[in-house]
């Protein structure tokens, strides 16, 4: 069975999503995504971005947050097959 790749958060596109595989190494920006419930394991959908595309907007565990590009690319997920 072929294992999909991991990809940046920031690469999924709006009403996309995946399970997140590692944190940012960034120990203030880990700590904050983790106190927000953000952990290896969740499962986590684009809902929305701007026009620019920078913010996105994150949907998990109940909660939406919106995240820079800077910080997204540092969160890879598993993409989940549509």
């Amino acid at each position: 069975m072929k294992q999909s790749p991991l990809l940046p958060l920031d690469s999924l596109n709006v009403g996309e999503s995946g399970f997140v595989c590692t944190l940012p190494d960034n120990i203030d920006i880990r700590h904050r995504l983790m106190s927000l419930g953000l952990i290896i394991g969740t499962k986590i959908t684009v809902i929305n971005q701007t026009v620019t595309g920078d913010p996105k907007a994150y949907f998990f565990r109940s909660s939406v947050i919106a995240l820079k590009h800077n910080d997204a690319k540092s969160v890879l997920v598993k993409k989940i097959a549509e």
